[in-house]
């Protein structure tokens, strides 16, 4: 890998970051080089002389230089994202390596947006919300990671810290992992997904021939799908489409009147012999069949026109970033 980071290698790479508590940026950055890199010799440490003898500097050092392997934010002046999220040392990691491993500038700026950004903000105190619910906020994965450090009690403090350090930095690998995944996953699928609408004939439905990742693309770019349908192991399932790319509220929620029925009743109400299943947020529903599914939908279609009340109906199953 050429640039700022080392080639990925065999021998471990001896990266310093900073003593004390730890956080979640340089957490996942030290992660995320793991990743890039291969093996890492981690050396925690605030002692100038002891961080010198290191290759990279990540969170400490008061220095961003990539030329000299020095990544820390602390100092100021190492730049903001367009939407104003300024950069901490996860972010600064990522500039260098996102790409390559994310195999696209699209995917890595996807990753970026999910995980990369919150994970800065919360470091550089910038809040990214507002509250909806008194006294309830999201279980961030910052927060995660804080809470893994041992307590200022802890018999054997320091062997305590270190411990939990490194059980941090495992499971912040895999979470970079999965999200590196699942992104390459959802690249995979955009142009099934968009050939699919193309051949869809009736625009309001998307149906798909197996199960994969359509919602992004669907909410961005197909403004009159409400529904979705696809295959699953062993039947069908009918999703409605979320009104936006967050939140729960969908473009057209299933009847009011199949909510939360399934096996007779929900066959006795929408006239479908093998329907089997009805959420009762309305925004799934589950039959036997390609015949049964693609008859819910267009019953579904024919009986829901209170499109205002539908708009507002919660789903549990929010869009894929």
């Amino acid at each position: 890998m050429p640039g700022p980071v080392p080639p990925a290698s065999e021998a471990p790479l001896r990266v310093g970051t900073h003593s004390g508590s730890f956080h979640a940026d340089e957490v996942f950055a030290l992660a995320t080089l793991r990743i890039a890199h291969g093996a890492l010799e981690i050396v925690r440490s605030r002692d100038p002389k002891v961080l010198a003898e290191c290759a990279m500097r990540i969170d400490v050092g008061r220095r961003y230089d990539p030329s000299t392997g020095d990544f820390d934010h602390h100092q100021g002046g190492v730049g903001e994202r367009l939407n104003g999220v300024r950069y901490a040392s996860f972010g600064l990691i990522w500039q260098h390596v996102g790409v390559e491993l994310a195999g696209s500038p699209e995917i890595a700026h996807r990753i970026d947006a999910s995980i990369v950004t919150p994970i800065d903000a919360g470091d550089n105190g910038q809040e990214v919300y507002d509250p909806v619910i008194e006294g309830v906020t999201p279980f961030m994965v910052s927060g995660m990671i804080a809470g893994m450090n041992p307590p200022w009690d802890a018999e054997n403090g320091a062997a305590a810290e270190r411990k939990a350090f490194d059980e941090a930095v495992d499971i912040a690998e895999g979470i970079v992992r999965r999200e590196l995944a699942s992104a390459q996953a959802r690249a995979r699928a955009a142009d099934l997904v968009r050939a699919a609408l193309d051949a869809s004939p009736d625009p309001r439905i998307l149906e798909l021939d197996q199960g994969m990742p359509w919602k992004s693309i669907v909410v961005d770019e197909a403004p009159d799908v409400l529904f979705a349908i696809s295959p699953r192991s062993r039947d069908w399932s009918l999703h409605a489409v979320p009104a936006a790319s967050h939140g729960f509220a969908n473009r057209l929620a299933l009847p009011e009147a199949w909510a939360g029925l399934e096996g007779d009743e929900l066959r006795a109400v929408t006239g479908v012999e093998d329907a089997v299943f009805c959420h009762a947020a309305r925004f799934l529903a589950v039959a036997g069949s390609r015949e049964g599914v693609l008859a819910l939908a267009h019953k579904a279609l024919a009986t829901s026109v209170d499109t205002t009340a539908s708009t507002a109906s919660v789903s549990a199953d929010p869009v894929e970033s």
